[in-house]
């Protein structure tokens, strides 16, 4: 997910607030990160106190503790660039049962848990994590949703992929066939 992304799901309504942007952002560039960088937030027991971030930039993982609520100062930030040889990165572990799945990975010492859709999330985020770690271009946070719509795009009325469709004629489907999952 992009940090944009973050705001309209935040817990509390000052963790990602317009002060706290405005400590947030100038720090992840100057690690390296593009604006509205791809990152992950952990968001812990009290978001309104503190909580982890982690944004993908070219040279690593910037690892970032967020206070946003500090009494009598502002919001504070502290941070630091995880060189791509340096990252550690655990297991990612997946179980899935009836059509749910639950996720966890550990990153940096932080563990990253997830269900569903959360879930989905985070597979994508440690996905772009291994590929920086073995040099491989980082895909696209938006990556996904550009494949949803061209999945979308190739669906039938009925449900089924165009490809899968037995042809009016006679002919042959196509060899490729998608499976839709009715999101």
């Amino acid at each position: 997910m992009r940090l944009s992304d973050w705001r309209a799901t935040a817990p509390h309504r000052d963790a990602l607030g317009p002060r706290v942007l405005a400590i947030v952002e100038p720090v992840l560039a100057a690690f390296g990160a593009e604006p509205d960088p791809h990152v992950w937030i952990a968001w812990g027991d009290d978001p309104g106190v503190r909580y982890s971030l982690f944004a993908l930039a070219p040279a690593g993982v910037a690892v970032c503790a967020v206070r946003p609520t500090m009494t009598g100062e502002g919001p504070r930030m502290s941070g630091k660039l995880v060189r791509w040889g340096r990252v550690q990165l655990g297991e990612l572990s997946i179980e899935s049962q009836a059509g749910h799945r639950l996720l966890s990975a550990q990153l940096e010492g932080q563990v990253l848990k997830g269900v569903d859709l959360e879930a989905d999330r985070i597979a994508r985020f440690i996905v772009a994590v291994a590929a920086g770690i073995d040099g491989r271009p980082i895909p696209s946070p938006d990556e996904p949703r550009a494949r949803r719509r061209v999945q979308a795009s190739t669906t039938g009325r009925a449900g089924r992929t165009k490809s899968s469709a037995p042809a009016a004629s006679g002919g042959a489907t196509g060899s490729r066939s998608m499976v839709t999952t009715g999101r």
